[in-house]
């Protein structure tokens, strides 16, 4: 019995039973591959749920507003993926009449569909023999083979890629790259991986030599980088008394593209806080420091990202009737009921529910 033989007849035995698996319906296989980019499943398949109750089909995700897309993709992270996903939806609709490429080469064409994706539609939708390379057939091919080149690498990737296109059965190829991806998680794991259970435990070079560990080959790591945010919650009542306070949409190339968030003072190091106040800043805003009420505790928290790591300082503090003046020419005005609608970071987020408007 070959690799791949064996490898399906296990997946048979042993996959995870996951609603996407239950049809080949190309939408849904889509919209399970991006929300489970740099995703855990667990947390994943609450998405998908929802994300399909929302917008069943790409009709309705093409006619949904960025913002509402991005509502339901809160917390998730990584939101370019959801904002390539609402365009590569408008393209669909308007250009394939709602109906997904069958190829993975047209299918790479679309926005956010990168070789993985579109391999994975391809094969589990229309039974294209491409195989679908990602970190765990990178970690399952290399300890078996003993791939020494780093898969950071084009040769290290190249080489993975030709493996799988080589193991690949024409009959079961969607079947095949699944397998591949629940053996990863579930046996050849990036620790602790069960070699001692492992049917291929006798032809793997990596356990042959004892080196598992060493498998994929990678290069350095990046190290993190230190970013450090000072929010600030200026705080007031409208007209009629009801608790207000201003928000601002992030633009730019920089993560959270189009997100709110509160005003933010963005340090190159922890700032103690006297210099906060102290800071250039405020003169740019038109206000003076003094004219605030800092509500106690101050709220810190840290945040990971894959590169970033951000360390937020949240400052609540009332401001009168001028600050509120002067601050409308700087940001968005809002109210909690309308910002609980709103698209924001899960730091944002978390730091929202610290707030006590009574």
């Amino acid at each position: 019995m070959d690799f791949s033989t064996r490898l399906i007849h296990w997946y048979d035995l042993n996959g995870r039973s996951l609603p996407w698996r239950d049809t080949r319906d190309p939408y849904h296989i889509w919209i399970s591959e991006i929300i489970l980019q740099q995703t855990r499943m667990d947390q994943g398949l609450s998405y998908y749920l929802r994300f399909m109750e929302r917008f069943p089909d790409v009709f309705q995700l093409a006619a949904a507003t960025e913002e509402q897309v991005l509502r339901i993709w809160q917390g998730l992270g990584y939101y370019s993926r959801a904002r390539n996903l609402h365009r590569a939806a408008k393209e669909v609709a308007e250009h394939y009449g709602g109906s997904l490429p069958e190829s993975s080469a047209e299918l790479v064409r679309l926005r956010g569909i990168g070789p993985y994706t579109a391999a994975a539609i391809a094969s589990m939708a229309f039974g294209e023999a491409v195989p679908a390379v990602d970190g765990n057939v990178y970690r399952v091919l290399s300890r078996i083979f003993a791939v020494d080149e780093s898969i950071d690498t084009s040769r290290g990737k190249n080489l993975i890629r030709e493996l799988a296109m080589n193991l690949i059965p024409d009959d079961r190829p969607g079947a095949f790259n699944q397998a591949l991806m629940d053996f990863g998680s579930m046996v050849c794991r990036p620790s602790a991986p069960l070699c001692q259970s492992c049917m291929f435990q006798h032809e793997c070079l990596a356990r042959q030599r004892n080196s598992v560990g060493k498998y994929p080959v990678r290069s350095l790591k990046k190290t993190a980088r230190e970013r450090y945010f000072n929010y600030f919650l200026f705080r007031g009542t409208d007209h009629e008394g009801f608790p207000v306070f201003f928000v601002q949409q992030r633009t730019g190339n920089d993560i959270w593209k189009n997100m709110y968030e509160f005003p933010l003072l963005e340090a190159t190091h922890a700032m103690p806080e006297e210099e906060v106040f102290r800071h250039p800043w405020w003169n740019t805003l038109g206000m003076h420091p003094g004219e605030l009420l800092i509500i106690r505790p101050v709220v810190e928290q840290k945040h990971q990202l894959t590169h970033q790591t951000i360390h937020a300082r949240f400052y609540q503090a009332e401001v009168n009737r001028h600050a509120m003046g002067v601050l409308q020419n700087h940001f968005e005005i809002t109210r909690p009921d309308l910002f609980d609608d709103l698209p924001k970071p899960r730091l944002v987020d978390r730091l929202y529910r610290v707030v006590d408007f009574c």
